[in-house]
């Protein structure tokens, strides 16, 4: 059987963008799940527009991921047993299609094969998301006070995960009576998402839609901590993003000091950082509106196969340095034209670059701001 996978965070670009792949096959079922206060799964399945099943399903444990492994992925499985051409698996609000993808790998011998991964959104509310401080659970669009993801860090994670945005205008668009599509927030959130995911096929409510097969090793790939995806096209407008590379260790102290004006005013920065403090630790930075962290994924592949052979990803094969290998510090920085300065960028980036001098210094001599050498 096969599946089209959608995700959002708004009930009604959900409802919408999952109605229209039902309409693709002629034998297809249609499945929103909805996680409610106590742990209880609403699983409601409509077949040519009508519902043929209301079930409510209470977890022992309602998280989202006891979600997807116990309601989401028993139902796919149940209706391909059934004789269905097609599901579409409409996800509760925040939970990420990757849960989705990771679970379907683990079965054996399975006959469900992805067609598409769809993020279904308002393009007008974009750039509200990423800037919002809130939790998923403080906005209400999870009930798991657990949940301190920001709309800002679900949307750039699916952006990574999926290869269709579909855009409709939301609840707040019909509430206020605002066709949205013609609006000045509308085409600025299209172009931000062009920036955002510049691998995605974007489809509007007029714009044809044909089912793909969905490649889950490239999500896999695209979504790797550290990875740094940019679009091809340079062209000047709302948004840009400006990439940089150093190839020496970052100064830890400089660093530190520098984040602070590499971060003002970004809406994504992502890369990895190779700093003097924990040289030998590949260091994945993301930030997303106002939050930054940084996250150690390892050691360098460098330093453990010398070589960009066996097991290197693109990545590193692509900037493999005759003598540093695959470490090196590589920053992608988005944000809206006027804020993101190329030349300030990469003069700041520079300028934490270590100095012939500092390059002799022992790992352990460094002050260590971030408290990276504890990964080591």
């Amino acid at each position: 059987m096969h599946l089209s996978i959608v995700s959002s965070l708004d009930s009604q670009c959900r409802e919408v963008a999952a109605a229209r792949l039902g309409r693709t096959h002629s034998n297809s079922a249609v499945v929103f799940h909805d996680l409610l206060d106590g742990s209880v799964v609403l699983r409601r399945v409509y077949r040519d527009g009508q519902l043929f099943e209301r079930e409510t399903t209470v977890l022992e444990h309602g998280c989202l991921s006891c979600t997807v492994r116990l309601d989401v992925i028993p139902t796919a499985e149940r209706l391909a047993s059934c004789g269905f051409d097609h599901a579409v698996l409409a996800l509760p609000p925040g939970v990420a299609v990757g849960m989705v993808v990771a679970e379907l790998r683990q079965l054996s011998g399975n006959s469900l094969v992805i067609d598409n991964a769809v993020l279904a959104l308002d393009p007008a509310d974009m750039e509200d998301h990423v800037w919002d401080r809130h939790t998923l659970f403080e906005s209400g669009f999870t009930s798991m006070p657990q949940d301190d993801r920001t709309s800002g860090e679900f949307l750039i994670g699916e952006f990574g995960q999926v290869d269709t945005v579909m855009l409709y205008a939301g609840l707040g668009a019909e509430l206020a009576g605002d066709p949205r599509v013609d609006s000045e927030a509308w085409g600025c959130g299209v172009e931000l998402l062009g920036e955002l995911a510049p691998h995605a096929a974007v489809v509007g409510s007029s714009d044809e839609f044909r089912p793909g097969c969905y490649d889950d090793a490239e999500a896999a790939a695209r979504t790797r901590p550290g990875t740094v995806r940019v679009p091809l096209d340079e062209a000047p407008g709302l948004f840009s993003t400006v990439l940089h590379k150093a190839s020496r260790p970052l100064h830890p102290g400089r660093f530190r000091e520098a984040l602070p004006q590499l971060a003002a005013g970004t809406h994504w920065m992502r890369g990895r950082l190779w700093i003097a403090s924990a040289a030998g630790v590949r260091i994945a930075i993301q930030g997303i509106g106002p939050r930054v962290w940084l996250e150690s994924t390892g050691p360098w592949l460098a330093d453990v196969v010398g070589t960009a052979g066996a097991g290197a990803d693109v990545d590193a094969v692509l900037d493999w340095h005759p003598h540093h290998g695959d470490r090196g510090t590589v920053l992608a920085i988005t944000g809206r034209s006027e804020d993101v300065d190329p030349g300030e960028i990469r003069r700041l980036l520079d300028d934490c670059q270590v100095t012939e001098a500092e390059m002799v210094l022992h790992p352990g001599e460094w002050n260590d701001p971030f408290e990276l050498s504890e990964t080591l």
